[in-house]
C-alpha cells in the first residue's frame, strides 16, 4: 500500500492512501482532530484515576502519543492497548513529526512508542504503559484486554473499510468495555449509531471537530449485551 505524507491545516501531518482515496486524519488538522475526538471527548471525559484505554487502529500512533502526554500531565496511571493488523513501516514513521509539533519531550516519547516491541507490555513513561497488539480484531480473543474505560474507535471510514463497522465488531467491543466505559469515534453515521445502540451503548451525537458537523460518543451503562440475532435492529 503506497502512502503519501501530507500536511494538514494545523501544521501536523497525516498519511494519504491513494488506493482508498483516504487519509489517516482530518485535513482540518490531524492533532486538532485527535485531541478533540479521542482526548477531550473520551480520555478526559472519563474520570478514572487509572484508566484502561483500548484503541482500535494504532495507525500513526498519534492518539497514543497524545494520551501519554495527558497521562503525565494529569498524573493518571494509564494502561493503553492498541491493535493494528498492518503496522506502518519504520521508514514512514521516521518521517512523521508529531512530537516535534508539540515539544522535544513529545518527540522522544513518540519515537519510544514506535520503537517498543509489539505484543508485550512496555512502560513508555512514568504514568503510561503500552501494549501494541499486531493482530486482527476479530481473530484475537483479547483475553488481556478487559474492563476498558475508554474505547478509541479509529478505523478507516465505513465506506472505505466496511468490515470494521459490522455488528460483530461492535458487540465484541461492548463486551470488553467496563460499566460506565466510554466509546468515541469521529463517525456520526446514523447506521453506526443504531448498531452501537443495539449493542447496549447509550449513544449521543456531539459537535464534531473542525470540518465535521458531528461525532459519536457512547456510554456503557450496564454489563449485559442487549443484542441477539433475533432482536437485531434492521438498517434503515
Amino acid at each position: 500500500m503506497k502512502l503519501k505524507i501530507i500536511e494538514t491545516s494545523d501544521g501536523s501531518q497525516t498519511l494519504y492512501v491513494p488506493e482508498l482515496n483516504e487519509q489517516y486524519h482530518s485535513m482540518n488538522g490531524a492533532i486538532t482532530e485527535s485531541n478533540y475526538v479521542y482526548l477531550e471527548k473520551g480520555y478526559l471525559f472519563h474520570k478514572s484515576k487509572t484508566p484502561i484505554v483500548f484503541e482500535i487502529g494504532f495507525g500513526t500512533g498519534l492518539n497514543c502519543l497524545l494520551t501519554a502526554l495527558f497521562a503525565k500531565k494529569q498524573k493518571r496511571r494509564t494502561t493503553y492497548f492498541s491493535i493494528e493488523k498492518y503496522p506502518l513501516e519504520k521508514g514512514i514513521v521516521r518521517q512523521l513529526q508529531y512530537g516535534n509539533n508539540i515539544s522535544k519531550e513529545a518527540q522522544t516519547i513518540f519515537e519510544k512508542i514506535h520503537d517498543c516491541e509489539w505484543n508485550k507490555p512496555i512502560q513508555i513513561a512514568e504514568y503510561f504503559n503500552l501494549v501494541k497488539l499486531q493482530s486482527d480484531l476479530i481473530e484475537n480473543d483479547l483475553k488481556k484486554v478487559q474492563n476498558c474505560d475508554v474505547i478509541y474507535f479509529d478505523a478507516f471510514g465505513p465506506d472505505k473499510q466496511p468490515e470494521m463497522w459490522q455488528p460483530e465488531i461492535f458487540q465484541k467491543i461492548y463486551s470488553l468495555t467496563a460499566t460506565n466505559g466510554v466509546f468515541v469515534t469521529y463517525s456520526a453515521k446514523g447506521a453506526v449509531r443504531r448498531e452501537l445502540t443495539a449493542c447496549g451503548f447509550e449513544m449521543e451525537r456531539l459537535p464534531g471537530p473542525p470540518g465535521k458537523i458531528h461525532m459519536l460518543r457512547g456510554i456503557k451503562k450496564n454489563t449485559k449485551i442487549l443484542r441477539t440475532e433475533t432482536n437485531r435492529t434492521p438498517n434503515k
